[in-house]
């Protein structure tokens, strides 16, 4: 009874301004008392609790060490290790072990805050307040970060594949601030789909503007970890990716990316003719059968005729623009655009437009690669997922359906 008129008591006098700073103090206090009771327990008796007798535990208390502070996510606070002599053996605590300055949870905030955009210039502006004095946010932590993420990403490099033959592969080339250099350093980009119908990070390498080495270098090394296969490459018109995929993988067959396509287009007509041009292009796109994109296409050729540019850029390469016909009907809108590669990246440009340029192109790749980790496990399923082993196994379709199935 007397317990709990005490805390009525001391519950009137704390003000919602004083909360922070309030729970910041008992928790101190407890956590101290959890360090008492530890040594308590390791020694088999209380404070100022002399031997029983010869068997227990040798040692006895000393004193504390110098104050120290650690940081848990309600903020950071000042605690006094206790101090034992004496030891038979070494007493290590595991409440709060040497050289542990901060929670787990903080640890992980930290990481958690660099990827997602803030600049490692702006943690003591930004956590400083939050977290208190004496916080540990140094540079040093952050390079620290960068070492053991550099280590885990040339790990994934070398990692096996298991699955030998694939249904789909995404394959782009995306530019970042980095190096020394002022032009932009290129990052060559592999997506692939599971047989279950998840996505997944293949490939992330730097590479000399998307040339036909750097990308014949990339899918080696797919080969080289396991995968023998895949039916189709889905990619933007660079030369140096195809290239690259008709001497590596060349029994693949190629997709080529509408949406590129149709910026192609408007650069060639004026802005007045922009909206019927679109008008004409999304129709041939979303199709429901080759035959009926050639025939939107036909129509575009004579609305257009009087511009060769145009319509030149329409026809070129068509069959590769219209190759998703060969796949199941309900992939198509996972396969005309290469927007599988585009959207997850929308993470990365938000990190990069935080800092002004990479110093080290493989500080860039490190982060990148950590940030599309992120970014992979928010991946959604293809639809109809049990049709991709079926693709990946080499099964045979026309105009979404599969050949030789029941009409």
């Amino acid at each position: 009874m007397t317990e709990k008129h005490i805390v009525g008591s001391e519950s009137k006098g704390i003000l919602y301004e004083e909360l922070e700073e309030y729970a910041r103090g008992k928790i101190r206090e407890h956590l101290q008392d959890l360090l008492e009771q530890e040594v308590s327990e390791w020694l088999g008796r209380k404070k100022s609790e002399r031997k029983g007798n010869v068997l227990e535990q040798a040692g006895y208390r000393n004193g504390y060490g110098k104050p120290r502070r650690f940081t848990m996510s309600l903020g950071t606070m000042e605690i006094r290790r206790p101090r034992v002599r004496d030891l038979g053996e070494r007493f290590i605590s595991k409440i709060l072990p040497l050289f542990k300055r901060q929670t787990k949870e903080v640890r992980q905030l930290i990481p958690e805050l660099y990827l997602h955009g803030l600049a490692s210039g702006d943690f003591e502006l930004a956590l400083r307040e939050l977290l208190g004095e004496g916080a540990p946010l140094s540079s040093s932590s952050l390079q620290r970060l960068k070492e053991k993420w550099q280590g885990e990403y040339e790990q994934w490099k070398g990692t096996g594949i298991e699955e030998k033959d694939w249904a789909y592969f995404w394959a782009d080339g995306i530019y970042v601030k980095a190096g020394i250099g002022k032009e932009k350093a290129a990052l060559l980009v592999v997506i692939g789909v599971r047989e279950d119908g998840t996505k997944r990070f293949l490939a992330l390498e730097p590479g000399y503007r998307e040339s036909k080495e750097s990308w014949a270098l990339v899918l080696r090394q797919l080969k080289t970890r396991g995968i023998k296969s895949a039916r189709l490459f889905v990619g933007d018109g660079n030369l140096g990716l195809w290239a690259a995929v008709g001497e590596v993988y060349p029994q693949s067959q190629e997709q080529l990316c509408w949406n590129h396509k149709m910026l192609n287009v408007m650069d060639a007509v004026s802005k007045k003719e922009q909206v019927q041009a679109k008008g004409h292009l999304t129709a041939m796109m979303y199709a429901q059968s080759r035959q009926e994109a050639l025939t939107e296409r036909k129509k575009f050729e004579q609305a257009f005729g009087h511009n060769p540019k145009a319509v030149k850029t329409v026809v070129q390469n068509w069959e590769r623009l219209t190759t998703y016909y060969d796949f199941p009907r309900e992939h198509w809108k996972h396969l005309r655009t290469s927007n599988v590669v585009e959207s997850p990246f929308s993470r990365v440009r938000l990190r990069t437009a935080a800092s002004r340029r990479f110093k080290s192109q493989v500080n860039a790749t490190c982060l990148i690669w950590k940030t599309m980790m992120v970014a992979e496990m928010s991946f959604r399923k293809l639809d109809a997922p049990h049709l991709v082993a079926k693709v990946a196994s080499g099964t045979k379709y026309d105009n979404g359906k599969e050949v030789g199935a029941a009409a």
